[in-house]
């Protein structure tokens, strides 16, 4: 009972031509393998990016400027305003 025998995927098979049609499986399954091929290729692009990726951080840590903080100036200017919304209340 828990495992489907050849009359169950017969059942499934027949299903599955009556809701697609016999000309349109072919089609189905060439757009499921070419899907499937392509995320392969993506997968073993995403490794060589990986490969690379050490050695391009590494030159862009060296490279990047820090940037300024700005933060307490913000800070400031937000207290401030907070002062004065209360001294006009």
């Amino acid at each position: 009972m828990g495992s489907f025998s050849i009359w169950h995927w017969l059942v499934v098979l027949l299903v599955i031509v009556l809701l697609f049609g016999a000309k349109k499986i072919p089609e189905l399954a060439k757009g499921l393998g070419s899907g499937i091929r392509t995320f392969k290729k993506e997968l073993e692009n995403e490794d060589e990016k990986k490969d690379d990726t050490p050695i391009n951080t590494q030159t862009q840590r060296k490279t990047e400027k820090k940037p300024e903080v700005i933060e307490a100036q913000v800070i400031e200017s937000i207290a401030k305003n907070e002062q004065t919304r209360t001294e006009k209340v």
